[in-house]
């Protein structure tokens, strides 16, 4: 008979239990530890439909628990330890003011290595540059998988795709499409070569309000790279220089812009739709 699973208890805030809360609000203890908290059914669920590795599942020691939770536990492999916690403990990591979740996970950070990507023939990645706000990240990624992209690539000094409000925007994508950080373009730049070198004739595509194309009149099938601007400033002159092609997202009305999540929202629907994304929906 195989031996239960080993479960740990915690009734205080004891080391452990700062260390998670430390995961909520702290980036640099984030990145050190190479964890982060998972909050939410759905994420959890993703994240283990998609294999993602989970060192510590917490669940609420102080009331019975629901079947999905009970399943969730039962999936885990033997290398995430099971951690009974108090329900005002729970409370405090859960991230909602009312009640306590049922459970959290604790994941892993995967490591940031383009050679994770794989571009074949209708590769379409894209790349935020040096993002601000973590829920725009979020939202990208959110959209990002709706419309059938490859991979997000974000690049330069960013906002954390592993900040509590990244990861709720973006409502459990992040764990179904490949999400790596790079310190510059200049990275990309190596990896495309690198691509291209083996066969894959990978194009980059930035969005400019001065674009001299509308997203209509620019092909967009074919493996693509889509660059999506820094909310503020938009694309770098590093981007700029690495795109083959610059286009624009006509708009109307008094405002003069689109959020940049909006902006890369609006792409990916349209290279989708010329892929034959509309073919593809359910009747």
């Amino acid at each position: 008979m195989a031996a239960k699973p080993a479960v740990l208890r915690v009734s205080a805030r004891n080391a452990r239990f700062q260390q998670w809360q430390a995961l909520l609000t702290n980036r640099a203890k984030r990145q050190k530890a190479g964890e982060f908290l998972i909050q939410g059914v759905r994420p959890i669920s993703l994240a283990l439909e998609h294999g993602w590795p989970l060192s510590a599942v917490l669940y609420d020691g102080d009331r019975p628990l629901s079947q999905w939770a009970k399943g969730v536990l039962g999936r885990l492999g033997n290398g995430t330890v099971r951690v009974r916690m108090d329900s005002g403990l729970l409370h405090e990591l859960g991230g909602k003011e009312d009640s306590a979740p049922e459970l959290l996970a604790v994941g892993e950070m995967l490591p940031d290595d383009l050679d994770r990507l794989e571009p074949g023939p209708d590769f379409l990645g894209v790349v935020f540059d040096r993002p601000i706000t973590p829920g725009n990240i979020g939202t990208l990624i959110r959209s990002a998988d709706a419309f059938g992209a490859s991979a997000i690539i974000i690049s330069g000094h960013a906002a954390d795709v592993y900040d509590p409000k990244a990861l709720r925007a973006s409502t459990g994508s992040v764990f179904a499409l490949p999400v790596v950080r790079v310190p510059s373009p200049r990275d990309v730049q190596d990896w495309l070569t690198r691509v291209r070198d083996r066969g894959t004739p990978v194009r980059v595509l930035g969005t400019d309000e001065k674009g001299p194309h509308t997203i209509t009149e620019a092909r967009l099938t074919g493996p693509l790279l889509v660059v999506i601007g820094n909310e503020t400033s938009g694309m770098s002159g590093a981007w700029r220089e690495m795109c083959d092609e610059t286009v624009r997202i006509p708009i109307g009305g008094a405002a003069s812009s689109l959020n940049a999540a909006a902006a890369g929202t609006v792409m990916l629907y349209e290279a989708a739709r010329q892929r034959g994304f509309d073919a593809a929906l359910p009747l």
